[in-house]
């Protein structure tokens, strides 16, 4: 499945005083993936492309750290 959130495993090292952290999470922007504007894109309304910032829904992306979407995950699952 694509998805414009990655994650990556660092090194952990024995001698760490700090807990450490397995697997770490970053977020790519979606124009990554889209290497030109084709014509005839979707297109928001005007009031909608004014609360996303952007006029394009391919190039909304709301940033969401891993605790939000655990929680939003759980309330759309109940």
């Amino acid at each position: 499945m694509f998805t414009t959130r990655k994650s990556w495993y660092p090194f952990v090292s024995p001698f760490d005083p700090c807990p450490p952290i397995t697997c770490k999470q970053y977020v790519t922007p979606p124009n990554l993936y889209i290497p030109f504007q084709p014509p005839g894109m979707q297109q928001f309304t005007p009031k909608q492309a004014l609360y996303a910032g952007t006029l394009w829904p391919a190039f909304y992306d709301p940033f969401f750290n891993s605790r939000e979407m655990k929680m939003r995950e759980a309330d759309t699952d109940a």
